[in-house]
């Protein structure tokens, strides 16, 4: 089964996308981006993986996706169907997302 790896030397480009949202409502965003990932967003070309984050206290969502290239991922932002979805979440939270390159990775 394959996996994310954060390598310094992988050709992709990450989302680092971070949802803010009301601590009652983190569980239903979460279930929104989670059924979003797996019915649409895992299907489009380029895509590599996600990988869905909580908070402790509830307030923000952390989605930290991979994607081969920026390409890849604008066309999944012009597809309708992953607009109709990213719509649904933009209707539980706030949120600010950014393509990245990894620059270093670091371990003990």
């Amino acid at each position: 089964m394959p996996t994310t790896e954060i390598n310094a030397d992988a050709d992709l480009v990450t989302l680092i996308n971070v949802f803010t949202v009301e601590p009652g409502r983190q569980r239903e965003l979460v279930d929104v981006l989670a059924r979003a990932t797996e019915e649409v967003m895992r299907h489009q070309p380029g895509f590599v993986s996600a990988n869905l984050h909580v908070s402790l206290d509830g307030t923000r969502v952390a989605n930290y996706a991979q994607w081969e290239s920026s390409e890849h991922f604008q066309r999944m932002l012009a597809n309708p169907e992953c607009r109709h979805h990213m719509s649904a979440a933009a209707e539980i939270a706030r949120f600010e997302p950014a393509l990245y390159s990894v620059d270093s990775v670091h371990h003990a």
